[in-house]
């Protein structure tokens, strides 16, 4: 070094600012060194450590530059690590210089793993002392992680892991709040997952960390509990019995008292959750032959402190001694055998002695809860089935339950049931033949009742796939019987159990269609069914047909997770509905109520949903297949594909078709819209054609609309390229020629809005031109409302049409494009539109946001809410509750935004809870509820203005605007009161 430099200089603070200047240069070319040149510095700086106490920071910091070149000759780290251990009073530094240290201990830790490790002890001992009363969390962060790389990376601890332990531990457990606008953003969990990491390393801490974690489990503080039961349950994961055989009376009395006494739900699930661990890693450990079994042992202690709890249904205890039982048979196969074999027996014991419904159910819950464990193990250990003992016994104790007439025990039953047939070699075939026939009556149960009724569908699902032949031996003929009953009781009009009997029939026959072999049987009953009230002539409702239609649409759905099935039910189903529904379009002479019932709307909307639900998941081929018969159809009326397809005359929805024939191009968008999108559509150029031709035909509305959407949904799916352009240019000229005439401008519209959407949701360019013209038309006097509504279609899912099910091309961001293309328009228009026009863009901006996600929304709400606010004020009810609809979680998400407008809102929210329309009723006192969200010195000032305002929706004619008004009132009430 030259003399006199800045480096050798006697003044301390110019030695510090040269070694700082040489130490920032170091920052930027560590990189570029030679190894000559590092050993230099190396030196220079080792022996600079020794200088005075101001220049001790700046050469850390070139320090911590030297350890990160790659060049840095072998036993240079040890030197350096060694010279700071000796020469460095660490915590006497300020905090960003105490970071420097731990930043050169890392950065070797990283490069000179096996140089370190040859310090053997001394490493681990100086690292100690570096450590030893660190306070900032930045630097505690990183030293908990040099800690854990210590013992993960297996360094040499020596004879100082106590001390380790120490120097952790000490902070166990975490007391950290972070400061207001801390720009480090170090939460305290953060601190805790770090330090558990640390504490959960290595068995060598048990003997210490064991006693520390008890203690803190018996304190009086919930957040000590909880971190040392988390802490608990990770160093489980790592210990073995020798680790834990000295305290395992204390853990698990810690855990027991914490279960039984504590009044925090957290607390509880914390402490099953480490008798869960403890119970593991005791099944978990390899036994010798002369060692103590300590998995036994524990078990033991367990079942004698909560088994005779079991026997006192009606007391507090017994829920959380089953709780502590099932936690620790939850853990492994041997514990769950253990535990099971000595509880069953009692609690089965229990049932019978105690005779109260009530008492009944909780025992049956706990023998349900222990059932589930048995079912989990079991299917590990496929050679165990230790409940066949008891099979009897459960199954007489199910049935039991089944027969009470109590509800809530027969719930528990039919759900205990189903656990118990899901094990192989429970249920015999007697059992199976009682349980379907519980099953079957309990279907039927009445309206008061609906709650277990349901439960019983579901549980004859799950049977059935698992024993198809008893369901189809024993279930489906009686429902096949009940529907014929069915049948003849609404050729009688015989009232309304009747037919309630006929509903539930239906749905039973859909809920059993779970297993391919029972789909052939219960799908024709269900055609069958259909095809007689056709031909029988029936006082049939539209809701008798649509209640068939539902029980199709929810096989088809079970139909759909097996290709096999799906493929049997498209093949039979679909063709008898086109059957039916073309046979019911065709003039006939003699009137017949079941044909006019077959082409009502919702009657279609029913079997629309079937078809679609039934195509969704076909495979290419087998698509291509059906395609190949449906299309011709309605293009060519070929109907050799129909099961009965002898009819007075042609089908021809296209050509000159009667109203009704037109009506069924619904069923055909059904089956086209679902297809996949490599399915090729024969004739497709005139298939486009003539439905553009019918979306734009006057006298019925549904037919040109079911047109209009099938003709988007086939525009959706088809590939870029000419014959696209072409089918665009044709929709474009169809949609501005209908709206230039008064006699199609309904059509036309509609038309323009179904193409727009499926444009709109493939990023297709045209989508902006085209809702570019549908904003234009909100100035429109006739269409203008219509417009409005139009941007929820955009903005909406739909059920029948242009759905991913169906296979549309739906880009998954597609509302966010929306808005950002279009809402300043709409919000420029509305500025700009005549007083008169305004509430139309107003309904088409809250139709807009209220179908945004709202993270979207947020950074834009302080310019949109004014015009939010505005919304409310419009005399439209749809305007009001979907802006409504869209401020409710606002008030939740954005509070302080929202609390500078809180006049406005508290005014007008009062005001629309008198409005004429319920539902904005409605919604406006769950604003008003949610107002109380917003910061409470906001709000207070209109408090007893809202309280007296509230008290006339509590006398309001409907019982859910009431309880609304109850809720809110309540809310406000509690406004600034403590603890609220």
């Amino acid at each position: 070094m030259p003399r006199g430099s800045s480096l050798e200089n006697p003044e301390p603070r110019t030695r510090e600012r040269g070694i700082q200047l040489l130490s920032q240069v170091l920052l930027q070319c560590h990189s570029l060194l030679l190894e000559k040149e590092v050993v230099h510095l190396i030196l220079f700086y080792e022996n600079r450590l020794k200088d005075h106490h101001l220049v001790i920071p700046s050469v850390l910091r070139g320090l911590r530059a030297l350890s990160l070149c790659v060049t840095l000759p072998p036993g240079l780290a040890v030197s350096v690590l060694k010279a700071i251990f000796q020469e460095v009073h660490v915590q006497s530094l300020p905090q960003v210089d105490r970071h420097t240290v731990y930043s050169i201990i890392t950065n070797f830790m990283r490069t000179r793993e096996e140089e370190l490790k040859g310090l053997g002890a001394d490493f681990t001992f100086g690292f100690i002392q570096v450590m030893d009363g660190e306070k900032d969390p930045r630097n505690l962060l990183v030293a908990f992680r040099i800690v854990h790389d210590l013992i993960s990376r297996d360094y040499s601890l020596g004879p100082f892991v106590e001390e380790l332990f120490e120097v952790t531990s000490c902070y166990f457990p975490i007391d950290f709040t972070p400061p207001p606008n801390d720009p480090h953003g170090i939460q305290r969990d953060d601190l805790i997952l770090s330090l558990r990491a640390v504490l959960a390393s290595t068995p060598r801490f048990a003997e210490f960390l064991l006693p520390l974690l008890i203690e803190k489990v018996d304190s009086e503080i919930l957040s000590a509990k909880l971190d040392s039961l988390q802490t608990l349950n990770a160093c489980c994961a790592v210990y073995g019995q020798k680790e834990l055989k000295d305290f395992l009376p204390s853990l698990w009395a810690s855990i027991r008292r914490e279960v039984f006494q504590t009044a925090s739900e957290r607390v509880e699930a914390e402490g099953l959750a480490a008798l869960h661990s403890l119970t593991a890693c005791l099944s978990r450990s390899v036994l010798r032959a002369d060692a103590e079994d300590l998995l036994d042992f524990f078990l033991s202690n367990i079942l004698q402190d909560c088994r005779h709890h079991l026997c006192e249904p009606d007391m507090k205890l017994v829920w959380p001694s089953a709780k502590l039982l099932q936690a620790a048979a939850g853990a492994s196969a041997r514990a769950c055998h253990h535990i099971t074999s000595n509880v069953l027996p009692l609690l089965l014991e229990q049932f019978h002695k105690h005779s109260q419904s009530n008492q009944r159910r909780t025992i049956l819950e706990m023998i349900l809860g222990f059932l589930k464990l048995q079912q989990k193990w079991s299917s590990e250990d496929k050679g165990e089935r230790p409940l066949s003992v008891f099979k009897d016994q459960l199954c007489s104790l199910v049935f039991t339950a089944l027969t009470d007439p109590n509800t809530q025990l027969q719930l528990v039953g039919i759900r205990t049931l189903t656990v118990l047939g899901a094990q192989p070699d429970l249920l015999s075939p007697g059992d199976l033949e009682l349980a379907v026939g519980h099953l079957y009556r309990l279907s039927f149960l009445e309206e008061d009742a609906q709650s277990c009724r349901m439960a019983a569908l579901e549980a004859s699902g799950a049977l059935a796939t698992l024993y198809p032949v008893a369901f189809s031996s024993h279930l489906v003929p009686k429902l096949a019987e009940e529907l014929c009953m069915g049948e003849s009781d609404l050729a009688r009009e015989d009232g309304s159990t009747k037919r309630s009997r006929h509903l539930r029939c239906l749905q039973a026959l859909s809920a059993v269609s779970t297993h391919p072999s029972i789909v052939k049987e219960t799908l024709p009953l269900l055609l069958q069914h259909l095809c007689q009230m056709n031909k029988g002539n029936l006082a049939a409702e539209p809701s008798e047909v649509i209640a068939v239609c539902q029980s199709l649409q929810r096989v088809a759905e079970k139909c759909q997770l097996d290709p096999e099935s799906c493929w049997y039910f498209h093949q039979t189903a679909i063709p008898c509905l086109l059957a039916l529904a073309v046979q019911a379009s065709m003039p006939e002479k003699e009137h017949s109520i079941m044909r006019k019932v077959l082409l009502e709307d919702e009657v279609l909307a029913a079997m629309v949903s079937v078809i679609g639900t039934a195509t969704t998941h076909l495979s290419p081929d087998l698509a291509a297949q059906s395609v190949a018969c449906i299309v011709p159809l309605f293009l060519d009326g070929n109907i050799s594909f129909l099961p009965e397809n002898s009819f007075p005359c042609r089908f021809q929805p296209f050509q000159d078709g009667s109203s009704g024939q037109r009506r069924l191009v619904a069923l055909l968008m059904a089956f086209v819209c679902s297809l996949p999108r490599n399915v090729e559509i024969p004739q497709l150029n005139q298939l486009m054609r003539e439905l553009l031709e019918l979306s734009c035909c006057q006298g019925c509305p549904f037919s040109s609309t079911a047109a209009a959407k099938c003709f988007a949904g086939l525009l959706n799916k088809h590939p870029a390229g000419q014959q696209l352009d072409e089918f665009l240019q044709l929709a474009v000229d169809k949609v501005e020629a209908g709206l230039g005439s008064g006699a199609h401008r309904s059509q036309a519209f509609t038309l323009l809005l179904w193409v727009t959407k499926a444009l709109v949701l493939r990023y297709h360019p045209l989508g902006s031109c085209l809702t570019d013209r549908l904003m234009g038309l909100l100035s429109d006097a006739e269409l203008g409302p219509k417009a409005a509504d139009g941007f929820s279609l955009l903005m909406s899912d739909c059920t029948d049409v242009l759905t991913r099910a169906g296979h549309a091309d739906v880009r998954i961001m597609f509302r966010q494009r929306f808005f950002t293309d279009n809402v300043p328009a709409l919000v420029q228009g509305f500025h700009a539109a005549p007083q008169d026009v305004k509430p139309n863009y107003l309904k088409g901006l809250s139709h807009v946001l209220n179908r945004l996600p709202k993270p979207v929304l947020l950074p834009e709400l302080p310019t949109l809410l004014s015009l939010l606010l505005e919304a409310l004020s419009c005399p439209d009810c749809v305007v009001q509750l979907s802006t409504l609809s869209c401020l409710q979680p606002l008030l939740l998400e954005a509070p302080q935004v929202m609390s500078l407008h809180v006049d406005t809102l508290v005014t007008k929210f009062l005001n629309l809870s008198s409005s004429p329309s319920m539902a904005v009723r409605i919604a406006a006192l769950q604003c008003m509820h949610a107002l109380t969200r917003l910061p409470t010195p906001v709000l207070l000032p209109y408090k007893p203005q809202v309280i007296r305002a509230l008290a006339k929706p509590l006398d309001d004619k409907k019982r859910l605007v009431r309880k609304e008004a109850v809720s809110a009132r309540g809310e406000w009430f509690l406004l600034g009161s403590p603890g609220s």
